[in-house]
Formats: structure tokens, C-alpha cells, sequence
């Protein structure tokens, strides 16, 4: 059985909110990423780390985040 949730990913001043499929098994150690998901997560981080936006796009709705002042 699996279920959709979203990861965040926050490299430097930007974030990322990437869909994955949470798998939930009676046998084993649940909740866990697919392989795939856990390298999808990995490409996006990548991707902000090296500050390719457009890449990270492709796999996550990207934020810029921006400090705010008291």
C-alpha cells in the first residue's frame, strides 16, 4: 500500500516541494521512499545545490526564500 505525501528540500535560498509515494508495508519497516523517489530527491537537491532551477522544475515546485525582517 503506498500513499502520496510531499518532501521539502532546502538548498541554500531556495526550496523545493517534491510528490512522493510513501510505501507502507504490514511486514516491514513503514513508511518508506521507492528507490526512484529517494534518487528523485536526490537529482533535486543536486540540481538547487548547483543552482540549476529549471532542472529541479522538472521534479518539484522550487521556492525562493527570502528573509523577513521583525
Amino acid at each position: 500500500m503506498s500513499r502520496k505525501s510531499s518532501k521539502l528540500v532546502r538548498e541554500g535560498r531556495f526550496a523545493a516541494e517534491v510528490e512522493v509515494a510513501l510505501v507502507d508495508e504490514p511486514e516491514g519497516w513503514g513508511p518508506y521512499l521507492s528507490a526512484d523517489d529517494a534518487m528523485k530527491l536526490d537529482a533535486v537537491r543536486r540540481a538547487l545545490r548547483a543552482g540549476n532551477i529549471a532542472e529541479a522544475s522538472r521534479h518539484a515546485r522550487v521556492f525562493e526564500l527570502t528573509p523577513v525582517s521583525a
